[in-house]
């Protein structure tokens, strides 16, 4: 496009040279630049909580979610169906079918509980699992935190052909060609989601991957995270290898880290396995700077006032004193000293004039703290090396603590007393990131056999996630493709390291393998059956690991054996933490239309307001003021309590969160108002009106 501007602005004719630069600019505007890919049509939403009713849009429970079917008429059990594309009238029992949300389409989301663990009872920490198409849940999260998440990661399907992932409904092989398309579309739609969760002034996007999808994934985060920081790191997951048909065997994977704002790693105390993976660690001793400047900028002229004079007794030992520095026009000859002293200037080996790296007055202070130290005379001076602030700094902050004085006064040190804390390198190579060790086994240890393939390293997850979160105590951290539940097991044991009081939020669809898809199929079980969602992953693997890892047992009740590598915490003792279950459910919009459906909303208020202490229930009509002390929120359904709902708070500070039902938004203004929270949100009265997802919001 430059070229061809630079062209037209060649153009004399002013009139011509306008049109044909109004015709340039409109197809740049339709010229996409960077990754090109097909756009697909948009994922479709099996509702199984909403029942089959005259005029529905469905599709069949065996079927392909996008081929459509709209209900005509229901006798008997048996639906007739008209098929969108051919027209053609079928008959269809209703429970064969189910209910489809399109693309745009709205859909009114709630959670309901599934299951609950609590180890910690005086605790306020609850981790939060959701059932779900990670999609949907994106949409409910970022009404629940848009901009308050501190760490994303999470681990994709890798897209390598081997049925690993579905794509509306229907798994993804390596003969269909449209795969990789498919798979960027995917994760485009829910990155776009991501983005709007993410602090943007300090948060960082975690994405693992392998050599499948990673020069694609790479130029997608480079085109929605224009404004971010990436890097790649490669992680060796498995030394021996895996086989992949004919080419060389993978051994390892690719993680990109995308930093908003602020965000960088930390440097952290590591363990011996580290050393070998990073240049940047900090030696063991102090660093002792040569005081004469070596590199660039190294002549008297470049630095007139740092050349000064250092006055030395004859024996080498002590620093008399230190001259004011000579102008550029003063020989240095004319400078004397007295008798047994020798006067040291930054004379190079060469014999050039040089210069000092600090300023006479920063030497002199230096000097009388011990931070200056006297080498051996040379042909053309001395060997004088000294602390830079630095340096220094691990001196004065007890690193390494002072144990003598040479004989010209500089300290003698110790050896160092903390551990050493630095940044690795981009090349990770470390047992503990083993897949086969720490995620297989790990995993399987906990839930009893093989029931998921290729689990993370609990410790490969954990060391990512720690890099940028190690600092942040109260972090929110969110993994939107959850597979075994590694990211929440990995939080809770970087909490019980150090104390932190971080929370974890893991979204998981409840699909099974193939294998078990079809032989489920063949004893006729469909998808929203028990018998059919109790061998799906959040079921099966995701939430078991995670009471497991807490309560500190397997699936069996038996106490787990070992320490947690790199401490010594016995996974038997599990860990003080609570983790809450939901399944993210769709309601009928015309069966709640004129009711308020605040027992359904309940989670989600709960939610909002920070998942503190353990999800409220409540079976009988909401009240006209909702006072939930132990959850930190408060819900205001009558106007008329609003007094009583301020001598309320008045008496239990910790509630910090308001939802007020009205649909008068002036009348909510006065009453946020007068409020001393930190939060408040209105609610309307109609629950079609507070949450609908599915909208195309994500487009924005």
């Amino acid at each position: 496009m430059a070229a061809i501007n630079d062209l037209i602005s060649q153009i004399q004719d002013k009139e011509l040279r306008e049109r044909i630069q109004h015709e340039v600019d409109k197809m740049a505007k339709q010229k996409k630049f960077g990754l090109v890919f097909e756009e697909h049509l948009p994922e479709c939403t099996p509702l199984y909580d909403v029942p089959v009713k005259v005029g529905a849009t469905v599709a069949k429970r065996t079927g392909k979610v996008n081929d459509i079917y709209k209900v005509l008429s229901i006798t008997d059990g048996v639906a007739s169906c008209l098929h969108r594309e051919d027209v053609e009238v079928i008959s269809v029992p209703v429970d064969e079918l189910v209910c489809i949300a399109e693309f745009g389409e709205p859909i009114y989301p709630y959670l309901k509980p599934l299951d609950s663990v609590c180890n910690a009872p005086d605790s306020d920490l609850w981790h939060t699992l959701i059932e779900a198409d990670n999609y949907h849940a994106l949409q409910l999260l970022e009404y629940l935190y848009a901009g308050k998440v501190d760490c994303i990661y999470i681990d994709p399907p890798y897209n390598t052909g081997a049925k690993d992932w579905k794509y509306n409904n229907d798994y993804v092989d390596s003969s269909d060609t449209y795969r990789h398309s498919k798979w960027l579309s995917m994760m485009q739609k829910r990155l776009k989601l991501a983005k709007k969760l993410l602090n943007p002034k300090d948060s960082v996007l975690i994405v693992t991957i392998d050599e499948k999808e990673y020069l694609h994934l790479g130029c997608l985060l480079e085109e929605m995270f224009p404004e971010a920081r990436i890097q790649m790191v490669s992680s060796v997951i498995n030394h021996a290898g895996v086989t992949i048909g004919d080419s060389f065997s993978r051994s390892n994977e690719f993680l990109f880290f995308v930093k908003l704002g602020s965000s960088a790693p930390v440097a952290l105390s590591l363990s011996p396995e580290w050393r070998g993976n990073t240049k940047s660690v900090k030696k063991e001793k102090l660093v002792w700077n040569q005081l004469m400047r070596s590199g660039t900028g190294v002549k008297r002229t470049d630095r007139p006032n740092m050349f000064y004079p250092i006055f030395v007794n004859e024996n080498g030992t002590k620093i008399v004193s230190i001259g004011e520095a000579i102008s550029i026009d003063t020989p240095r000859e004319t400078v004397k000293s007295s008798e047994g002293i020798k006067v040291i200037w930054p004379i190079r080996s060469n014999g050039e004039e040089g210069r000092w790296r600090i300023g006479r007055e920063n030497l002199i202070d230096i000097y009388k703290k011990g931070y200056v130290r006297l080498g051996s005379f040379t042909k053309t001076g001395m060997a004088i090396t000294y602390l830079a602030s630095g340096e220094q700094s691990k001196v004065e902050n007890g690193i390494f603590p002072i144990i003598g004085h040479r004989d010209d006064g500089s300290i003698i040190e110790g050896e160092m007393t903390q551990e050493r804390k630095f940044i690795p390198g981009s090349q990770w190579d470390l047992p503990s990131h083993n897949a086969t060790y720490q995620g297989s086994q790990l995993l399987n240890k906990i839930i009893g056999e093989n029931r998921f393939s290729f689990p993370k390293s609990l410790y490969a997850v954990h060391d990512a996630i720690r890099f940028f979160v190690a600092n942040k105590p109260n972090a929110l951290i969110v993994d939107f493709f959850a597979g075994s539940g590694t990211t929440l097991h990995a939080v809770n044991l970087l909490n019980a390291e150090d104390g932190g009081h971080r929370r974890c939020i893991m979204v998981t669809n409840n699909e099974v393998s193939a294998d078990e898809a079809k032989a489920l199929t063949e004893q006729g079980y469909h998808p929203g059956d028990e018998e059919w969602d109790n061998l799906g992953i959040a079921r099966y693997v995701t939430w078991p690991r995670t009471v497991c890892s807490i309560e500190g047992h397997d699936v069996n009740g038996e106490p787990l054996k070992g320490n947690y590598i790199g401490s010594d915490i016995p996974m038997s003792d599990g860990f003080k933490a609570n983790a809450a279950f939901f399944k993210l459910g769709f309601l009928d919009k015309n069966a709640v239309a004129l009711g308020r459906q605040f027992k359904e909303m309940l989670p989600t208020l709960w939610m909002k307001a920070g998942a503190i202490g353990k999800c409220p229930v409540i079976e009988s009509e909401i009240p006209s003021i909702l006072f939930l002390p132990d959850n930190h929120f408060a819900v205001l359904t009558e106007e008329s309590a609003f007094g009583e709902l301020e001598t309320m708070l008045s008496e239990h500070p910790e509630v910090q969160t308001v939802f007020i039902v009205t649909d008068y938004e002036a009348g909510y203004c006065a009453m946020a108002k007068s409020l001393k929270v930190e939060r408040t949100y209105q609610l309307y009265r109609d629950y079609l009106d507070n949450f609908r997802i599915n909208t195309g919001r994500d487009k924005k």
